[in-house]
């Protein structure tokens, strides 16, 4: 009896048994999954936005001092009118003057407000104690901010008969001059409308002083300098940062309601 010899596992395959392998073009090729490729979208560039500013009322505010710039304004005009109830007018000059520099040293050491904004009211203070001492009339300190009052109505008034309107040049200004703001009908009407409301507050706030001038009374002019200041200049910032956000909405924010317009 023959015992049938095994063949190892290691052994090649037999060749009449084993798959015989496909060479040439007729050979399957090995299919990877495909895998599609997008192209990467360039990043659209994007509008240069309009930077960020501060508020036009903060900004007008700051181009007066502040609310404490307009309220230390009339200090110096009370404590006159104080004065000069008791005091001769020499003394009651040089207390107002006082007065005047004393808050511009605050200003500047306790609030760090810049030496122009600070040191305005002493010269303001300093030319209207000269008039008072040269007149010999104690009404005329208050002369020159009864006149400054009358320039400023009549220098807003021109603005708006030149079709240029202050609240509109202060606004393009502020914006760097890149609009052509006059160019947009609703935006010179804006303005013009609160160019107009500060020359009238103006106009009133002259009249109401120069009536009181004629009245000859320290007090009375005291009274009607503060009654016609800040209550008043209040308004007046109010209307016109009314029509710096209008302005800013139609011109930079919808430009396309503008030009519609």
């Amino acid at each position: 009896m023959i015992a049938e010899q095994t063949r190892p596992a290691s052994e090649e395959p037999d060749p009449v048994t084993a798959p015989t392998p496909i060479v040439g073009p007729e050979a399957p090729t090995a299919r990877l999954p495909l895998v599609r490729l997008t192209p990467q979208q360039p990043a659209e560039p994007s509008e240069p936005s309009e930077p960020s500013e501060p508020s036009p009322g903060r900004v007008l505010l700051d181009q007066m001092g502040g609310v404490g710039g307009i309220v230390y304004t009339n200090v110096p005009a009370i404590v006159f009118s104080i004065a000069n109830s008791f005091l001769p007018l020499l003394t009651t000059t040089l207390v107002a003057l006082g007065s005047a520099v004393v808050l511009a040293v605050f200003r500047m050491v306790v609030r760090k407000e810049k030496v122009v904004a600070a040191s305005g009211g002493i010269i303001g203070v300093a030319f209207a104690g000269a008039i008072t001492l040269w007149t010999g009339s104690p009404r005329d300190f208050f002369l020159i901010g009864i006149w400054m009052g009358f320039a400023m109505a009549v220098g807003l008034t021109v603005s708006l008969i030149a079709r240029r309107p202050v609240t509109g040049l202060m606004w393009s200004w502020f914006h760097g001059k890149r609009h052509d703001w006059r160019a947009d009908r609703r935006v010179l009407r804006t303005h013009d409308v609160a160019t107009l409301f500060a020359a009238v507050v103006a106009t009133a706030r002259f009249a109401v002083n120069q009536i009181a001038y004629q009245a000859g009374d320290t007090g009375i002019l005291a009274i009607a300098k503060v009654a016609t200041g800040m209550p008043l200049t209040a308004l007046v910032v109010l209307v016109a940062v009314w029509a710096f956000r209008r302005s800013t909405k139609l011109l930079i924010k919808d430009p396309r309601a503008s030009a519609a317009a």
